[in-house]
């Protein structure tokens, strides 16, 4: 593989809606929390939807796709998609080579020509996803 820049070209996250309810959520949930320990872990499921809105989502490189959720993520190098396809909700999923699908986080369909471009790919290319 190629050398990686450090920044990638796009970043795709979730919308900010998201991070904004979940930060609501969580300042909802502390009157309940406080009221005995056992509720405590209450706060728990604002905090991680919080953390996970704010670190999942999908970076686009000219040579890889990294894919991050909550805990871990994945790299894909755009030779190994052999297609980007969105489901009924609008949400775009990779085709890889060996099979294997891996969901783009983030990615729909509405700002699918966008990685694409950031990712100097063309639309509708024959080969995978290789055109540089």
């Amino acid at each position: 593989m190629g050398y990686v820049s450090s920044r990638p070209a796009l970043r795709v996250r979730k919308s900010g809606a998201v991070l904004v309810a979940a930060g609501i959520a969580l300042v909802g949930a502390l009157p309940v929390a406080g009221q005995s320990w056992a509720l405590a872990p209450i706060l728990l499921i604002p905090l991680a939807v919080l953390i996970w809105t704010y670190r999942a989502g999908t970076d686009v490189y000219p040579d890889e796709l990294r894919v991050r959720a909550l805990f871990g993520g994945s790299r894909v190098p755009w030779s190994r998609i052999s297609e980007l396809a969105p489901d009924t909700r609008g949400r775009v999923s990779a085709l890889l080579d060996n099979g294997n699908v891996i969901r783009l986080t983030g990615v729909t369909q509405g700002n699918l020509p966008l990685v694409l471009a950031a990712g100097g790919q063309r639309v509708g290319s024959d080969t995978a996803a290789t055109d540089q």
